[in-house]
């Protein structure tokens, strides 16, 4: 096999790979149904090309119809190539809207400098393409977030904010007027760079404003990375167990009923301070006292067991 040939062969495998993996997520978790109309968050990296690349794919032959549009929020950072996504977008024949919002200068405004302004940042382009996708009847908001994108939050919620929580593959927004789905989640971000270099894809850099990655997540994934370099395959099955959650293997009583389990009587169950105060309680109290004083007056007696011989 010639070396183009097995170029083109990995690559068909690869896509192949993508659209069961994406499939596979939309059908897990609901994702999208007949008539959605679904907002692709498009922000010129990697991830958000390959998500709105594979969807285009499965809309083609999808068992529900629904409609894709293409929003990117042009937040004004100095030299931000603002001609390349609408170049890509006409090229595909993809309905796409451009959004246009100064939260740059917010940012440096109210971030100290030196100190990163992803969060702020985000919370500001969150709130501009909610809007936008209030205004315009979307039903879904699709977001580029992959498999190894929810393992960090999970580890970073669980080493920094003592939680175990994550980044869900669909969720409600905080205001409840929107469902996010990310249709990336079972899609290894390995395979997605492999996959973006493949197509070409006309990547923005998110290194505009001068900001430097979370600390904590560039550990997290400095973690993450060794791990799957000394044992391949191992985020695969944490982001599998992500998925398996065993209630009454942890240690949260409000998901598992602790109290009730192997209770002898209905009676109420003393609160931490009765365990912490050191007084006894009456009853038992008395139910040691009583023994002793019965082995005091009762008569000795001996008991004789039969002993049977055998020969």
């Amino acid at each position: 096999m010639s070396s183009a040939r097995k170029h083109e062969y990995e690559h068909n495998k690869l896509a192949k790979r993508l659209r069961h993996q994406v499939g596979q997520a939309i059908a897990d978790f609901g994702m999208i149904e007949e008539g959605d109309k679904v907002m692709v968050c498009l922000s010129g990296g990697k991830d958000s090309y390959t998500m709105l690349d594979v969807l285009l794919q499965l809309q083609a032959k999808a068992p529900v119809r629904f409609e894709l549009v293409a929003v990117n929020l042009d937040q004004k950072q100095p030299d931000f190539p603002e001609h390349i996504l609408p170049a890509y977008l006409e090229g595909l024949g993809v309905p796409f809207k451009i959004l246009e919002q100064d939260t740059y200068s917010v940012v440096k405004r109210v971030v100290p400098e030196g100190k990163t302004m992803c969060s702020l940042c985000s919370r500001l382009r969150r709130g501009a393409l909610y809007t936008y996708a209030a205004e315009q009847g979307f039903t879904k908001i699709a977001l580029g977030h992959h498999r190894d994108d929810l393992l960090a939050t999970f580890f970073m919620n669980l080493f920094f904010h003592a939680k175990l929580s994550g980044m869900p593959p669909k969720l409600r927004s905080d205001d409840g007027r929107h469902i996010v789905i990310r249709p990336l989640a079972y899609v290894a971000e390995a395979d997605i760079a492999r996959y973006a270099e493949a197509k070409g894809f006309p990547i923005i850099p998110c290194n505009l404003c001068g900001s430097q990655e979370n600390l904590q997540r560039k550990q997290v994934r400095r973690m993450m990375d060794e791990w799957e370099r000394t044992a391949p395959g191992r985020l695969e099955t944490m982001a599998r167990a992500l998925g398996d959650i065993r209630p009454s293997q942890l240690s949260d009583r409000s998901l598992f009923d602790f109290l009730a389990l192997g209770r002898a009587s209905d009676a109420p169950l003393p609160d931490a301070h009765a365990w912490l105060a050191g007084e006894p309680a009456e009853s038992m109290s008395e139910a040691r006292a009583a023994p002793a004083v019965e082995a005091v007056d009762a008569p000795a007696r001996v008991l004789e067991i039969p002993v049977r011989l055998q020969a």
